[in-house]
């Protein structure tokens, strides 16, 4: 078994980017972009330099985006 297929999207709570980029493989340039255009979730500042996204957010994300696979 590989590392990724023992990853598991928490059902709730808080993910940082680092956690978040395990399951959108993307680079962090692409994805600050796709969240400045407003194609990814507006991240929560739990402190003055603690940034993190919702688990629900990046699970809706993860559903839009198999959708949109499997229609293209």
């Amino acid at each position: 078994m590989t590392e990724k297929s023992l990853l598991l999207l928490p059902a709730t709570g808080f993910m940082r980017l680092a956690d978040v980029l395990k399951f959108i493989p993307v680079s962090k340039t692409t994805w600050w972009e796709g969240v400045k255009q407003g194609d990814f979730p507006q991240p929560v500042k739990l402190g003055e330099r603690i940034t993190a996204w919702r688990a629900e957010d990046i699970a809706a994300l993860i559903d839009r985006l198999n959708e949109e696979s499997q229609c293209a």
